[in-house]
């Protein structure tokens, strides 16, 4: 059984890395600019590790507690992101666990992200969710309240905004994710004109196993990707 998973995750993880190529060159791009997140919650760590053996180099996870047993048993040869949800009383864990926060959605979150991680003396990596659909059922701000996250935020010394990150509405048809995808590269240029210090925006977290191709034409550097990679959960 262990040799067949072992071949389907490899498998699979390849099959990702050629669509991922195949959509960089479509939209001329380098595709070693494109980072490939597997998202691994409810996956089992022997599994996680077959996947790193395969090739994976960062692992996504969405809730704390069940990243941080994880980790304990896998370690940090890998770079591990938080992609979930992150309540401001998790964050004293969020910094020690995580080496990126893809899910960075108000000034309260931020400000304790900060203060947490000054009392480790360290500095945070972050990207901001930003909520194109208006959906009340997903997490994020609108984009004028990013915009004013980022100027309320510059100034923290131990958070470093390099990026935004969104989720669009679920589509049968990648296509229709396209526009929020668009969107959020455009709501990306529009804060680099601003030239904040402080503030990079190296990073755009969009795609997941349904549309990545299409975020990857449109700009994304981090495609969040699970299913393609593990095969369904089964919850």
């Amino acid at each position: 059984m262990g040799l067949v998973e072992m071949s389907s995750i490899g498998d699979n993880l390849l099959r990702v890395l050629e669509r991922m190529n195949q959509a960089a060159a479509r939209a001329g791009r380098d595709p070693g600019e494109i980072k490939l997140v597997a998202v691994s919650k409810t996956i089992e760590t022997a599994r996680i590790r077959q996947a790193i053996e395969a090739g994976v180099t960062i692992l996504g996870e969405n809730y704390v507690q069940e990243a941080r047993q994880k980790i304990e048993e896998i370690g940090h040869g890998i770079q591990w992101h938080m992609v979930g949800h992150l309540q401001s009383n998790k964050a004293k864990y969020a910094v020690t666990l995580f080496d990126y926060i893809h899910s960075v959605d108000g000034i309260p979150l931020a400000r304790e992200i900060d203060r947490r991680a000054a009392q480790k003396g360290k500095m945070v990596r972050v990207l901001l969710e930003v909520n194109l659909s208006g959906e009340t059922s997903k997490f994020g701000m609108g984009p004028k309240a990013a915009m004013e996250l980022i100027h309320h935020v510059s100034a923290l010394k131990h958070i470093c905004i390099e990026g935004l990150m969104t989720m669009p509405p679920y589509f049968d048809e990648p296509e229709k994710a396209r526009p929020y995808f668009i969107r959020l590269r455009e709501l990306r240029d529009r804060i680099q004109k601003e030239g904040i210090e402080g503030v990079r925006m190296d990073e755009l977290s969009m795609g997941m196993s349904g549309d990545f191709e299409a975020a990857i034409e449109e700009g994304a550097t981090m495609i969040r990707v699970g299913t393609a990679i593990f095969g369904e959960r089964g919850y």
